[in-house]
């Protein structure tokens, strides 16, 4: 009962230093968002995008600080040689918790440039952190769903042309484009909904990943496939800042991107349905990955 009570303490403490240090570092990342606003300058813009990143990163340090002190979770972590914070990626990963935010920032903290997400169009709503997002230019996405096009035609390929204008705006300066290929996190409703074949993931969907590349890929230099595991199974943010998540794994691995990854993908029915098994097979391999990592059977 007292180690019960005392993870509730520590995971109650964790939670308010979250908050309290979101809250110191969104005021300088503001105040910083407002003036490039109001200056229309390229050069200055530059400055103040560095001075919003250096920002982030200051962030991401003290939350790592947090995680450290009160969740004492180890992450172990391999294939991360040969990355480079100068460099221009898309990372692509599983998505198990909330959780997988923080893990991806800690493991990639100066490694590569800071990571950049797709978001919902109704998360700019998010109190804080939605203006935050629009600061750091995370691209807000408006989804449409097959029968709305019906009845707007005239809106076809708008999600598109936003997705667009968003990968111009990375070309200026290093960035790490971030998809959950699920989409979602894994539930195990999610699973049988989706009458999922593989026991630890959803079914990835591959048209994002693809028109980012299509759109960025002279200036991507490889894509970051991260594989994230929590032996036994999934946890919940909760569970994570109480110190309940033994260990955490993650695997990265390095994919060099190749002609035959970048073609018009919502135009070209051959180059969609090659491109669609180019991720199934990456999602075959990341599925075996997980059972390693969970040590399902061993490491080759």
């Amino acid at each position: 009962m007292s180690g019960s009570v005392f993870g509730v303490v520590r995971g109650s403490l964790s939670m308010l230093c979250y908050v309290v240090n979101t809250v110191f570092w969104c005021i300088p990342l503001y105040t910083i968002a407002l003036v490039k606003l109001i200056v229309p300058v390229a050069w200055f813009r530059r400055i103040c995008n560095r001075l919003l990143i250096a920002v982030s990163f200051s962030w991401i340090f003290c939350n790592n600080i947090n995680q450290k002190i009160f969740s004492r979770t180890p992450i172990i972590a391999t294939g991360l040689e040969g990355l480079d914070q100068k460099g221009w990626y898309l990372v692509v990963s599983n998505h198990q918790s909330w959780v997988d935010i923080l893990v991806l920032q800690r493991v990639f903290y100066h490694r590569i440039p800071f990571l950049k997400f797709f978001l919902k169009k109704e998360l700019i709503w998010v109190p804080v952190m939605g203006f935050a997002w629009w600061a750091l230019d995370f691209p807000f996405m408006k989804r449409y769903s097959g029968a709305f096009l019906k009845k707007y035609p005239h809106l076809k390929g708008k999600d598109i042309e936003i997705t667009k204008k968003a990968c111009e705006k990375f070309s200026t300066m290093p960035v790490s484009v971030m998809n959950f290929l699920e989409g979602t996190r894994f539930t195990t409703g999610k699973h049988a909904r989706q009458q999922s074949p593989y026991a630890h993931l959803l079914r990835p969907k591959a048209g994002g990943i693809a028109f980012v590349l299509a759109s960025m890929g002279g200036s991507l230099k490889s894509i970051v496939n991260v594989t994230i595991a929590y032996p036994p199974g999934p946890k919940s943010f909760w569970d994570f800042v109480c110190g309940r998540i033994s260990r955490i794994r993650v695997h990265v691995e390095t994919i060099p991107i190749t002609a035959n990854l970048i073609g018009d993908y919502f135009e070209d029915e051959a180059f969609r349905n090659r491109f669609q098994v180019w991720v199934n097979d990456l999602w075959e391999a990341k599925e075996k990955q997980i059972q390693q990592l969970h040590g399902e059977y061993p490491l080759n």
